[in-house]
C-alpha cells in the first residue's frame, strides 16, 4: 500500500512537472512605454519585435543578454522588428517623417531603408544569415509585390495571377538558401501561399478549402502558415513535401489556429482564437498545445501570440502580464 502510495504521489509530481515546461521572462518595455511584443528570436536567444516609448511611439528593439536595446524609427513614430538573423541584423518597417511606411535592414544598432520597388512605400518581414530580406512593396502602378532583397538590390517576384494594392501580395519568411514563402492572390482574387526558389513562384494548396497563407520556412523546406479546410475553418499547417499537413486545434472545432514559426526541428509555434480569446500554441511530438498550460500556474500571463522559435526550443511572442501587453521569452526547463 505504501509502495502504491509512493508510485501515486511520483506520477502526481511528474505529471505536474511536465505541465510546467518553460521558464518566462519579461522582456520589459522601453522606459516611458508600457507595451512590446517580441516577433522573433535567433540561436543566441537575442529578440526583436517593437516597444512603445511612450503612449504615441513605438520603436525597434534588440533584447539582449537581459537588456532591450532601442534603436528608434526612420524617422516616424511606429517601427517594428519582424525578423533577427544569426548575427543579430534584424529586418522589419517603420514609418518616416512624411509618413510613409519603409522597409529597413539594420547596420549595427542603425536603421538602414532599402528602398521599395518604385511605388514609394515598403515592408519587412523576414531576414536569413546571409542578410537576405524579404517582404512587400508597391509598384509605380501602385500593385504591391513581394520581394527579396539581396547584395543592395530588391528584386520583384511577381504574383500568382493578381493586380492588387493591397499588402497581401507579402513574402513573409526565407531560408538560408533563399527559398520565399509568402501569400498572393491568383487572377480569379483567391490567395494562397507559395514558394519562390531559382526565379520561379509555386502556388501552394489548401486543407481542402478555398485559401491559404504561408508565414515561415526552415532549412529544410518545411513550411507553416494557414490553410481553410472544406468546412471553412481556417487552421495552422505543416508541410510534408508539397502535402499541407493539418496541426488542429485545441480552443474548440470553431477556432482557427495561425502557424506562425518554424524552428529546424519542425516545431511550430503560433496563435489561436476562439470567441475573443487569444491564446500561443506550441505544436510538436505530433500534438498541438496551449502555451499557457505549459507555465507556471499563477504566473500573472497569458499568452495571447508566438511568433518565433530557434533551434534551442525558446520561444518569444507577446501576452498580458498582470494585465499589460508585454514581450516574453520561454525558455524550454
Amino acid at each position: 500500500m505504501k509502495s502504491r502510495a509512493s508510485f501515486f504521489f511520483f506520477l502526481l509530481v511528474t505529471t505536474f512537472s511536465a505541465a510546467q515546461t518553460y521558464t518566462v521572462t519579461d522582456l520589459g518595455t522601453l522606459p516611458g512605454g508600457n507595451s512590446s511584443g517580441a516577433k522573433a528570436v535567433n540561436a543566441t536567444a537575442q529578440v526583436t519585435g517593437f516597444a512603445f516609448q511612450s503612449s504615441t511611439i513605438s520603436d525597434v528593439f534588440r533584447y539582449s543578454n537581459g537588456s532591450m536595446t532601442n534603436l528608434g524609427t526612420l524617422g516616424g513614430n511606429s517601427a517594428i522588428g519582424n525578423g533577427i538573423n544569426a548575427s543579430g541584423q534584424i529586418a522589419g518597417y517603420s514609418t518616416n517623417a512624411t509618413p510613409t511606411y519603409r522597409a529597413f535592414v539594420t547596420k549595427g544598432d542603425t536603421l538602414t531603408d532599402i528602398g521599395d520597388l518604385g511605388g514609394g512605400s515598403a515592408v519587412a518581414y523576414g531576414i536569413n544569415d546571409s542578410g537576405q530580406v524579404v517582404g512587400a512593396a508597391y509598384l509605380a502602378n501602385l500593385e504591391v509585390h513581394p520581394f527579396r532583397y539581396s547584395k543592395g538590390k530588391m528584386t520583384d517576384l511577381g504574383t500568382l495571377g493578381s493586380h492588387t494594392a493591397g499588402w497581401w501580395n507579402v513574402a513573409s519568411g526565407i531560408n538560408k538558401f533563399g527559398v520565399v514563402v509568402g501569400t498572393s492572390y491568383d487572377a480569379s482574387g483567391n490567395f494562397f501561399g507559395f514558394t519562390w526558389a531559382n526565379g520561379k513562384m509555386t502556388k501552394m494548396g489548401t486543407l481542402g478549402g478555398s485559401w491559404s497563407q504561408a508565414y515561415a520556412i526552415n532549412n529544410k523546406g518545411q513550411i507553416t502558415g494557414l490553410a481553410y479546410t472544406a468546412n471553412g475553418s481556417g487552421h495552422a499547417f505543416i508541410t510534408s513535401g508539397t502535402k499541407l499537413i493539418d496541426l488542429g486545434t485545441f480552443a474548440g472545432s470553431t477556432s482557427t489556429t495561425w502557424g506562425f514559426g518554424i524552428n529546424n526541428l519542425g516545431v511550430v509555434v503560433g496563435q489561436s482564437t476562439f470567441q475573443n480569446t487569444y491564446h500561443a500554441f506550441v505544436f510538436s511530438g505530433g500534438k498541438i498545445k496551449d502555451l499557457n498550460k505549459q507555465i507556471p500556474a499563477g504566473s500573472g500571463w497569458t499568452l495571447t501570440e508566438a511568433d518565433g522559435i530557434n533551434d534551442a526550443g525558446q520561444i518569444v511572442g507577446m501576452g498580458l502580464k498582470n494585465g499589460q501587453q508585454h514581450a516574453y521569452l520561454l525558455t524550454p526547463q
